[in-house]
Order: C-alpha cells, then sequence, then structure tokens
C-alpha cells in the first residue's frame, strides 16, 4: 500500500467534492422537471467500490445517505463485480431493495474503472414526477402496499457498455402519466453519472489508481476519526424519551452514548402498518445518521467513516423496518419523525448544540390537473418551510426548509404559475401563535395556490399537524402544519394527510406551516424583543401582556 501524503489527500479529497458538485450542476441544468431544477429536490456522490460514500456530495442530506446503501445493493444483486462494466449504468428506486426512500425517488449509478480496476461508483437520486401507480404523481394516502405506488425498479441495468437498453426505458415511459418528463428527468441523471465517471478517470491517472485507492482509504479513516474525537466531548449515559404522534401511536427511543460509540435503539416500536407511512432500514440508519451528524461535528468532513461509530437496533416487520409488502409513499414523515425524535431526547442534556423542535414535516404538497393555458397535465410537487426552534442564543430562523431537506428551495412564484395551472395569490409568514418563549421558535409559512381549472386535485402528507413542536427550557411550544381548503363555491375544510382530494377553479389551498418551539421562559424575553414582535405582527398587543406582561 502506498503512502499518502498529506497535500494529496486533501488535493484528491477536494477534487471529488467538486466533482460532486459538478454533477449537481449537470443534474440541475439538464433537467426537465421544477421539482429537480428550481427545489433541488435531488442528491449527487461518489462512492468507493464497494459502495461506502467517498465525498460528502451535493443536495439534500437525506438523499445522499441513500446513495452508499442503493450502490451496495446494486453491487449484490449482480454478484459482486459480477456483470458490472464500464459503461453501465443502473437505475434502481424500490425501498426493499435498496432504493431506501419511495418509489418516486429514481437512483441512477455508474461504475468507474481505472486500469481494469473498480475503483469507485457516481450516482444521483432525484424526485420523479410521476411513476405510475394508483394515483397521479405516485403519492396516495389510501395505497395499503407498495405494488399500488408505481413501478419497481431494482437495481436494473439501463445502460450497457455505453449503449441504452431502449427496452426499459419504453417500460418506464409506458408507466408515467408524464413520460416526457420521466425521459428528460432521467437522460440529466445519466448525463451527471457520465460526467462525474470522466472526472474521477481523469483523477485516478493523474495521481495513479493505487494512490486514488489509497487517498480515498485514507480519509475515509480520518471521517472515523473525527466522529470519535467528538463522541468524546459529548455527554454519557442511556437517555430515553417518548412522544405521542398525531395518529395516537407513541414512538420510544433510547440513546446511549459512550466514549466510542452512539447506540440508537427504536426496537420498542409500532408494527408496520397497511398505510404508506412505513419506512425502511436503512431509511431509519439515515434518521439516525443526520442526528448523530447533528451532535458531532456538523460543519465537518462526512464519508462512509464518519458513521462507523454509529449502531442502529430495530426490530423486523416495526414501523421502521418495514418488510414486504409495506407501502413507503410517505414514508419522509417517518424518517423526520425518528430524526426528531433522537434529537428531542438528546436536546435536555446538550442545550449548548440543540434547539427546540422545528416545525419538522416536509409538507410534501402535491397539486394537479390540466394546465388550463396548454391542455397538458401537470404535477407541481413542493415540499415546504416552516420554523426552526428557538436556542440558547437567539430565535429560531423564519421560514426554511427542514433538516431532511436541507439544501433545497422553494420554486419560485413566476416558475410556479408559468409551469403550473395555479395562481400564487399569497405567500407570508404565518401569523398564528405559537413558540413563545426568552428566544421564540422561528415563524413558518402561510401560502395560498389558486386553482384555475376544473377536475384538479390535491395530495398532502403533513405531520406536526396536532402533536406541536416541543419547547426547551420552558419555552412553549410551536404551532402546527395544515393545509385549509376554501371552497369558491363555500365553505372550508382542514387537512394533514390526504390523496386526491377534488379540487375546481377559483378553489384556495392555503398553507399553513408551524413555528419552531420556544427557548426559555417567556417573562425573561427582552421587552424590545417582544415590542419588535408585535411590530412585524408575530404577535398580538393581548398575547404580548398575557404570556411576556409586556405592554405595547
Amino acid at each position: 500500500m502506498s503512502q499518502v501524503d498529506v497535500f494529496t489527500l486533501e488535493i484528491i479529497q477536494n477534487a471529488l467534492q467538486a466533482i460532486a458538485d459538478e454533477m449537481f450542476a449537470a443534474m440541475r441544468q439538464t433537467a426537465m422537471s421544477p421539482i429537480i431544477y428550481e427545489v433541488l429536490d435531488m442528491g449527487t456522490g461518489i462512492t468507493d467500490a464497494s459502495g461506502e460514500i467517498a465525498s460528502s456530495g451535493a443536495g439534500i442530506p437525506a438523499f445522499i445517505g441513500v446513495l452508499d446503501k442503493a450502490v451496495k445493493f446494486i453491487i449484490k444483486e449482480n454478484g459482486g463485480v459480477g456483470d458490472i462494466e464500464p459503461g453501465d449504468v443502473f437505475i434502481t428506486n424500490d425501498p426493499h431493495s435498496g432504493g431506501v426512500s419511495h418509489l418516486n425517488d429514481v437512483i441512477l449509478a455508474m461504475p468507474v474503472f481505472s486500469d481494469g480496476k473498480l475503483v469507485a461508483w457516481t450516482a444521483n437520486i432525484a424526485h420523479w414526477n410521476d411513476v405510475g401507480g394508483m394515483v397521479p404523481g405516485s403519492l396516495s394516502t389510501e395505497a395499503t402496499e407498495i405494488y399500488q405506488e408505481g413501478l419497481r425498479l431494482t437495481a436494473v441495468k439501463l445502460i450497457s457498455r455505453g449503449k441504452i437498453i431502449r427496452s426499459v426505458v419504453q417500460i418506464l415511459c409506458a408507466n408515467s402519466r408524464m413520460p416526457d418528463f420521466l425521459e428528460g428527468d432521467m437522460w440529466a441523471g445519466v448525463a451527471a453519472v457520465r460526467s462525474g465517471e470522466r472526472r474521477i478517470v481523469d483523477l485516478a491517472k493523474r495521481y495513479g489508481t493505487d494512490v486514488f485507492l489509497d487517498a480515498i482509504t485514507a480519509f475515509m479513516n480520518y471521517g472515523e476519526e473525527i466522529s470519535r474525537r467528538a463522541l468524546k466531548e459529548l455527554p454519557k449515559g442511556r437517555f430515553v424519551t417518548e412522544e405521542l404522534q398525531d395518529d395516537g401511536q407513541v414512538f420510544k427511543v433510547a440513546v446511549e452514548l459512550s466514549d466510542d460509540q452512539i447506540v440508537i435503539d427504536l426496537r420498542d416500536n409500532p408494527a408496520q402498518v397497511s398505510g404508506p407511512i412505513n419506512l425502511s432500514r436503512d431509511g431509519t440508519i439515515i434518521a439516525a445518521q443526520m442526528a448523530f451528524k447533528a451532535i458531532s461535528s456538523p460543519q465537518g468532513t462526512t464519508n462512509g467513516g464518519t458513521f462507523r461509530p454509529v449502531k442502529v437496533l430495530t426490530t423486523p416487520g416495526t414501523l421502521f423496518d418495514a418488510a414486504m409488502p409495506a407501502a413507503e409513499g410517505f414514508y419522509f414523515e417517518n424518517l423526520i419523525r425518528v430524526h426528531d425524535l433522537i434529537l428531542r431526547c438528546l436536546a435536555p442534556h446538550m442545550p449548548e448544540r440543540l434547539p427546540a423542535g422545528n416545525f419538522s414535516s416536509v409538507c410534501a404538497t402535491v397539486i394537479g390537473g390540466t394546465h388550463p393555458d396548454t391542455g397538458r397535465a401537470y404535477t407541481l410537487v413542493e415540499p415546504e418551510i416552516g420554523g426552526w426552534g428557538g436556542d440558547q442564543d437567539g430565535d429560531g430562523n423564519n421560514a426554511v426548509f427542514s433538516g431532511l431537506h436541507g439544501e433545497t428551495y422553494n420554486c419560485p412564484v413566476e416558475v410556479c404559475e408559468a409551469r403550473y395551472g395555479i395562481y400564487v395569490d399569497r405567500f407570508e409568514l404565518n401569523s398564528e401563535p405559537g413558540g413563545h418563549g426568552k428566544h421564540r421558535g422561528g415563524r413558518g409559512i402561510m401560502l395560498d395556490y389558486r386553482i384555475r381549472s376544473d377536475e384538479s386535485f390535491i395530495t398532502c402528507g403533513y405531520t406536526r399537524s396536532k402533536i406541536l413542536p416541543w419547547g426547551l427550557e420552558g419555552g412553549h411550544e410551536g404551532s402546527s402544519n395544515y393545509v385549509e381548503i376554501i371552497r369558491a363555491q363555500g365553505g372550508s375544510e382542514r387537512h394533514s394527510f390526504v390523496s386526491g382530494l377534488s379540487l375546481n377553479k377559483d378553489d384556495i389551498v392555503r398553507i399553513r406551516t408551524g413555528s419552531g418551539g420556544g427557548y426559555g421562559d417567556p417573562l425573561e424575553r427582552d421587552p424590545e424583543s417582544v415590542k419588535n414582535d408585535v411590530r412585524n405582527e408575530y404577535l398580538t398587543p393581548e398575547l404580548a401582556q398575557s404570556i411576556y406582561q409586556v405592554t405595547v
């Protein structure tokens, strides 16, 4: 084994990060769907030859955590190296077969060879608008098994030795209600993995294949070293908590911290359900990895070595380790519930590291129908932004994405109105009360979509609709996430989980996302900050008096 000097190690690692970023840019600039090129509901990354993450990648944090697990399944399904050749591209999406999340999130992965040896993989994942299933957009709250949620792809070879397998593309397109968007997004993903593969081949040739491989190994070990160093600075012991959920179930977690390991025990949790909220074990591991990163070294290196000290315990057949044929279309809400549960368990013991609870929901909103100007089918897919919790240093952030989504954006109003058959009538901070404290929780949003054509529909999946974001150190709970449908013909209704709900022209879909929890006793809040809150309409004069005892 060659000895890699520290300078070469840094150059190779930074080059891998730059390659992942370039893959991300290539995909963004060539994708067909706004959910990819505007919202950035995607991720790119590079793994080593065995499927361990070699660079922290770019895009949604939870998506980067999918890529290594998908590549490992592809390798396993092909008998190790087996039927894997230069120029191949594989496609997978099944959460029960390495796809981790749900069928809309499609992964493309390409092996990278240097000197005839498999040295790495380039991979990406993105949300595709429609992959079949029982409803447009493929997300149904009524699904009881995964067969109803769309086309399952289990490590299928899409491109063989550089040549597209046309029959696979035909199957993909035949199973989508939006085949042109599907094929366009597919080719964007192919372009991304191919551009990454070329860059890595050049990198390995420049420094030599052996040096390249040794550098990856060294950096993995460095990632582990950083994590173990961070573990030594955390409080030690076994911490437990449980939390009631919107649907009446109770989730439980025990977290044990020692000098060299974190054990996250989720075995005592409800059985998997017939609905689409189940989570694969790999998805649960991602939630645990994200929580560990938040409490250990959030700004530091992230690769396969980073998570070697993390051990996750689950029970097969439960909600967090679901078995076939469990439906998983809305998996993301329980992934974020697990992430939030772990942080809630640990926050009282490390308030210098963790804030109060946030709105902690993807608040997935799917609106579809026929575009009144073009006559074409459209599907808006939008995660929503909300409020984060206050902490010991200040107020929580207003209107940002959940921890699961990370580096994403809301779709600009101009793009939204041009590409979809809707108007955006209102987009402002949500003034509903909640999250009071010495440092208040950040505000969520109020967003009004106005429907422009009859026979439209909405599907949504929100949690934290009843059980509110938790306060810390005496801070108050935040406010709730929900959708209000205001009918043009009169009347309104409130929803948090619904699919295929009929909408007609001039109906208003009003999105409300919650404020984060407050931190500290509200009576300790600076009176000038309270007056500012009233001026900014975060607080009424009456609440200022009753909660903060400040007269405005």
